[in-house]
């Protein structure tokens, strides 16, 4: 072998070499969980990215859904004291506070406790695969973790619910002790209804192949509902924001236009009393603060 083979082969050499480095998977780094109460699951760096300003909203601020309000503080609480909780999921109709809700009960237990014990961790729904990984850097933590993925749900060909099972408490391990699964959805089975029927129309033995999908949602000990609100708990939403905010409007025209702006949207929910009290804010020339 000549030099310019040598050289040649030492070229090639390091680029394999790179290109390996590039293919490993990344350096797990210790997480600094006294930086922030809230973080943010990157699974391509390996990190916890520590979020400074959370989104979201004070608990009583949060109306219409006090019975599930109640239970979810409640599981929340005993798992902060290291009592026996379970695993939640907030299903139902969109806009009415489920992934506000997940954010504000952390934010009162930490201000009930007086220091910050308790750590939100979100996990977006296409990282559940990583989902093994997150948990085995938690486990050896001395905090205790809210594991929260808003909007979970799964397609036909996605295979990854498989993990999550396996994750809350199907595998070896289970789920560690200081670590709590959260997560909203807009259907109570996490899967689409179509793909239920289409298992049990096509499989051999149908019972089993649904039992299979819709098992996943069993790991969730507790359910919490979130249905279409009323009008009075629709107007109570506006009423309640108008006067944390202090907004300076007439209560009789508050209350015409917001049923108007319901029923333009064609819709009543927490949300849509947020935009519009938005809108009202801005109109007034008021900041929410």
């Amino acid at each position: 072998m000549d030099k310019d083979d040598i050289q040649t082969f030492g070229a090639k050499l390091d680029l394999l070499i790179e290109t390996l480095g590039r293919m490993a998977p990344p350096k797990q780094t210790q997480a600094d969980f006294d930086r922030a109460d809230c973080f943010i699951w990157e699974p391509a760096e390996g990190l916890l990215q520590p979020v400074r300003h959370v989104n979201r909203v004070e608990i009583d601020l949060i109306r219409g859904v006090d019975r599930v309000r109640d239970i979810l503080v409640d599981n929340t609480k005993r798992f902060t004291e290291g009592l026996p909780a379970n695993n939640v999921l907030l299903w139902g109709a969109r806009g009415m506070g489920k992934s506000s809700l997940v954010k504000a009960a952390h934010a009162a237990i930490n201000a009930e406790a007086g220091t910050r014990p308790l750590k939100l961790i979100e996990i977006h729904r296409e990282d559940i695969a990583t989902l093994p990984r997150l948990l085995a850097i938690l486990r050896e933590a001395k905090h205790r973790f809210i594991l929260f993925c808003d909007d979970l749900s799964f397609d036909h060909d996605d295979t990854s619910y498989k993990s999550l099972k396996a994750a809350l408490e199907g595998g070896v391990e289970g789920r560690p002790d200081n670590v709590i699964f959260y997560a909203t959805s807009n259907r109570r089975h996490l899967l689409p209804r179509d793909m239920i029927e289409n298992e049990r129309s096509t499989a051999i033995n149908p019972a089993e192949a649904v039992e299979e999908k819709v098992s996943l949602s069993d790991r969730f000990g507790l359910w919490l509902g979130f249905h279409k609100c009323s009008q009075d708990d629709y107007l109570e939403m506006i009423d309640g924001y108008v006067r944390h905010y202090g907004l300076r409007a007439d209560p009789e025209d508050v209350r015409a236009e917001a049923l108007e702006w319901a029923t333009t949207r064609g819709a009543r929910s927490g949300r849509v009393a947020w935009q519009f009290v938005q809108d009202l804010a801005g109109r007034l020339g008021q900041k929410l603060e």
